[in-house]
């Protein structure tokens, strides 16, 4: 933060001070220029307080971790500093924007689409605005992180299934507002999200017991190297439910293509192209399973009787198509996510997190092995 110079007598929390006199009433006290709007921010509570940013953050949260009498100290300097600026901060300080940020990496994916449709009938219902911020890629991520905080747009911020590099995780705590991330979890911050590696378990086991025994697996990837604790976990479970049944795990069987509509056709093709294919295919999604499926038959080949091809999801199509599943109520996780953000804006602080079970549903997309 830049100060207009001061007299040597100036402490400084008295440059502090002054600087917040000149936001707020557009001149300063001396009537000199202002700085910027917004100049006057969490680095400073902190340096102030002498504590770190994560701290002051922390405190200003109500997350454990940080001692009553230095919660109170930050407090205190977080109102004489940064939380009477001018009537709009003030108001933003007490969650009045009215207002949420949705973030998510892409809308044109069954999944993000519907949280977005379960999520807006609980904001609604509470009086709260929502704004859907698509962040597709590490660029996009950094700008949002830098820019929302500045723009003060929304009292909270949900984080659905946003892959993120570590130096973005630890600039959640620059946010300043309330964050809770739906479709999995990031560090302490509440969540809501179902068991992948459970879930995964559950897909594998289906097709071993079915009495496969060359059991391939079929994902994504991201392109700018962030992982997805999904995928991580979803991949665990094959390689780990594999090993208990005494099966091998081959690379050639654990194929990755790059995002898009036909991923589960182009992967399906290198795994028909094996010297020994396949009798039995897990799809990280349901999205990759139907055009595993629709491709398995454009070549030829009849599903299940000569290849079975499950996923994760519960996708509303997954009926039409015969697809057998794990449905992890994706709507569920959306209505639960903004019910703890309607919960945290409203005052309350004491939220859990939810870990919602999933359910294995059996149809015609799996069978056993050919004979």
């Amino acid at each position: 933060m830049r100060f207009l110079q001061r007299g040597a007598g100036h402490t400084a929390r008295q440059d502090l001070r002054e600087s917040v006199y000149e936001i707020a009433y557009g001149q300063g006290m001396n009537g000199a220029t202002p700085p910027p709007a917004g100049a006057v921010n969490m680095a400073d509570v902190a340096t102030e307080a002498g504590v770190s940013i994560a701290t002051v953050s922390r405190a200003l949260r109500d997350v454990p971790g940080v001692s009553q009498a230095t919660r109170d100290r930050i407090r205190k300097i977080a109102q004489e500093l940064s939380y009477v600026i001018s009537p709009e901060a003030s108001g933003l300080s007490r969650g009045q924007t009215g207002r949420v940020a949705v973030v998510m990496p892409r809308l044109d994916a069954w999944f993000y689409s519907a949280m977005i449709a379960s999520m807006a009938p609980v904001l609604r219902a509470a009086g709260l605005d929502m704004l859907v911020y698509q962040v597709d890629g590490e660029e996009q991520r950094t700008r949002f992180l830098r820019e929302l905080p500045a723009r003060r747009k929304a009292d909270a911020v949900i984080l659905t299934a946003l892959p993120m590099a570590q130096a973005e995780v630890e600039r959640l705590d620059l946010m300043g507002v309330h964050v809770v991330v739906a479709g999995g979890g990031v560090r302490d911050y509440p969540h809501v999200q179902v068991d992948d590696l459970a879930a995964g378990r559950t897909a594998v086991q289906h097709l071993v017991d079915l009495g496969h025994r060359r059991i391939a697996m079929i994902r994504t990837s991201d392109t700018d190297g962030t992982t997805w604790s999904s995928d991580l976990l979803r991949t665990q479970a094959w390689r780990e439910t594999l090993a208990d049944a005494g099966l091998e795990a081959t690379d050639e069987l654990l194929v990755t293509e790059t995002y898009g509509v036909d991923a589960g056709a182009r992967a399906m093709t290198r795994l028909l192209a094996l010297p020994e294919p396949p009798t039995a295919v897990f799809a990280y999604s349901d999205e990759l399973a139907f055009a595993a499926v629709l491709h398995a038959r454009a070549h030829g080949l009849r599903v299940p009787e000569d290849v079975s091809v499950m996923g994760i999801d519960g996708h509303p199509l997954s009926e039409l198509f015969g697809l057998t599943t794990v449905d992890q109520d994706v709507a569920a996780q959306g209505r639960a996510a903004a019910g703890i953000v309607v919960r945290l804006v409203s005052g309350e602080h004491d939220v859990s997190d939810l870990d919602l079970e999933t359910r294995l549903v059996v149809r015609g997309s799996t069978g056993a092995p050919p004979s």
